[in-house]
């Protein structure tokens, strides 16, 4: 029954079909040839799916997200960003790192970031003679950030799905986003001294404290979003609830960027992004049900387990699986599809679930910046007008870069289980 549904679902997206419709059409197609369980059945597990409190947090995160990007945010968070690094060689490039780490703790979605924030800093890039290649390659790499950093939207689906704690879910975001950061803004130096590009704006202390103050009122709202999910005050949901409504007062009284009659507008476009988000995975429920009546977890965990008992070698070939899968298919569907079928697997062979749902998001965002279906990838080529194989071919020792990190995460899981454990007391 699986292969049969997975068959169709393929045929069916590749002929056209959207993904939502693809899987839910391919479940229903298997549940009528192949079972005689009734019809009903799929429209029970569709709504149970959506009747979820926690639920309720991605379509808040999305608001939040879209509200700082038209309400005044990204200006000062990129002011703050080069008062801070600017003045080290390559100045700007650790800018664009730095400020798509910071956007990242407030968006949640890297299509938001590549969107706002790096044409701003691809277009301040290349006044100061970087090439417009290596200004989009390094912006586009770092929208990827944002579904690594928390509050990230696809970490919240991710967790929700395999059943575990979204709060420590959010939090192993935080150290591999932070390195990842870092050994970009390192690549960015050893390149630009390399080639004698990039450029220095003198340090001030003035500059730096002004600029902190202005962006001030955007950088409590992380410590809203999250804050008081990592501290048990409230739910990811209610944070996120609280994280809306303070991001449209300070966007609307203090950066006055947004009126009250603009939000109404914002509420409508995040609403069709949401559906979209939130279509996949209904129709992903019933898909899920014929995996586990099939046995096909428990079939993929055997088989791993006769591949190899190390945890690292599993981990290595699930990473290109995942990376392949992640450039043909859209994060959120794969979420939906592949947890239920690999998380069991996974836990068998002694990888801890938090781990693993971390790395799946991590290692499933490379698509986002890959073809053929890589959103941000065609969202830069949107903002810059460069054709799509330029970006890609800057994009090259980026990538390299990023799954070069990703194996040594592999390596050393405590680098992400660690100081979640310390936060939690696990």
């Amino acid at each position: 029954m699986s292969i049969t549904l997975l068959i169709i679902f393929i045929v069916l997206m590749f002929v056209g079909v959207p993904i939502a419709v693809s899987l839910g059409a391919a479940s229903v197609i298997v549940l009528i040839l192949m079972t005689d369980l009734p019809l009903t059945l799929v429209a029970q597990s569709m709504y149970t799916s959506m009747n979820s409190f926690i639920m309720v947090a991605v379509p808040l995160f999305i608001l939040c997200g879209s509200l700082m990007d038209e309400g005044g945010v990204a200006d000062k968070i990129y002011d703050l960003a080069d008062a801070a690094v600017g003045w080290i060689y390559g100045g700007l490039g650790h800018v664009s790192v730095l400020v798509s780490m910071l956007f990242a703790g407030m968006s949640g979605s890297s299509v938001a970031a590549i969107a706002s924030i790096g044409k701003m800093s691809i277009n301040a890039l290349t006044k100061k003679g970087y090439s417009k290649g290596y200004a989009t390659a390094i912006n586009l790499t770092g929208s990827m950030l944002a579904t690594v950093i928390p509050p990230s939207i696809l970490m919240i689906v991710a967790a929700s799905t395999a059943n575990i704690s979204i709060g420590q879910a959010l939090a192993a975001g935080f150290i591999p986003g932070i390195i990842m950061g870092l050994i970009y803004m390192v690549y960015n130096f050893l390149y630009c001294k390399k080639n004698g590009i990039g450029d220095k704006s003198k340090f001030s202390i003035k500059r730096l404290a002004k600029a902190f103050l202005k962006a001030v009122p955007a950088l409590i709202s992380p410590v809203i979003l999250l804050g008081g999910v990592f501290t048990g005050i409230y739910t990811p949901t209610e944070g996120a609830a609280i994280g809306v409504g303070y991001t449209i007062l300070i966007a609307i009284y203090v950066y006055r960027s947004l009126n009250w009659k603009d939000i109404p507008n914002i509420v409508i476009k995040n609403a069709k992004a949401t559906g979209t988000i939130l279509f996949v995975a209904i129709t992903a429920k019933p898909a899920a049900l014929i995996f586990e009546l099939d046995g096909l977890p428990t079939l993929i965990a055997n088989y791993l387990i006769n591949i190899s008992s190390n945890q690292i070698a599993i981990m290595l070939i699930l990473f290109v699986f995942l990376i392949l899968v992640g450039m043909f298919m859209d994060a959120t569907a794969a979420i939906y599809i592949l947890v239920p079928i690999l998380l069991p697997a996974v836990t068998s062979v002694g990888v801890s679930p938090l781990f693993f749902i971390v790395f799946l998001v991590i290692s499933l965002a490379l698509g986002l910046i890959t073809p053929p279906v890589g959103v941000c990838l065609y969202a830069a080529s949107n903002v810059t007008g460069l054709s799509i194989e330029s970006i890609i071919k800057a994009s090259v020792p980026w990538i390299i870069l990023t799954i070069a990190i990703l194996i040594l995460f592999i390596i050393f899981p405590n680098i992400i289980l660690v100081p979640v454990s310390l936060i939690f007391g696990t």
